[in-house]
């Protein structure tokens, strides 16, 4: 069984003209609706063997606040442009050439790429990934390579406003 963790990044500002779009930081309402959907993922049980980036600050600063919440060493989350800039295509390979002893990856990334990715593996699909949101789609394969001929199933798709709205979190 492998499980794949998509995850939008936090919300970001646009406060500074002339910043690099990949240099843009979060804003505080970001980091908290991230520890919120993180609390979720603490409930759930959710544990990841690998944890892959954009090199966006902004998704960066997003995968460190999951991983330290759920005891992820923050020196191991690697980053890759793949996710920043696809096509989504260049992050089927990374994801189809992960090493097979990682069982559960979550990758950090941007839309439109990150719903458009999520909606490859499930039927129906989902509109719109928000902020901060995140997917997790498990496949019965024992590899990465295995996963588009396998069976896949949402376990879960959770946003900040369903987490507020059910009372199940605090901001």
């Amino acid at each position: 069984m492998k499980t794949l963790y998509l995850v939008r990044h936090a919300k970001s500002s646009w406060d500074a003209p002339g910043l690099q779009d990949d240099q843009r930081t979060l804003l505080p309402k970001g980091i908290a609706k991230t520890r919120l959907v993180a609390g979720y993922l603490i409930r759930e049980g959710v544990k990841t063997d690998l944890m892959i980036s954009s090199q966006a600050v902004r998704a960066y600063e997003t995968a460190k606040i999951m991983a330290d919440c759920l005891g992820y060493p923050i020196k191991q989350i690697l980053k890759d442009r793949k996710i920043y800039d696809g096509p989504y295509d260049r992050l089927l390979d990374l994801i189809y050439g992960t090493a097979n002893d990682v069982n559960s990856l979550m990758i950090f990334g941007h839309n439109p790429l990150i719903t458009q990715l999520s909606n490859l593996f499930l039927h129906p699909g989902i509109e719109d990934m928000p902020t901060s949101a995140v997917v997790c789609i498990t496949f019965n394969a024992s590899r990465w390579e295995d996963i588009p001929t396998s069976k896949s199933e949402m376990k879960f798709f959770i946003t900040p406003k369903q987490l507020k709205t059910s009372g199940t979190g605090s901001e």
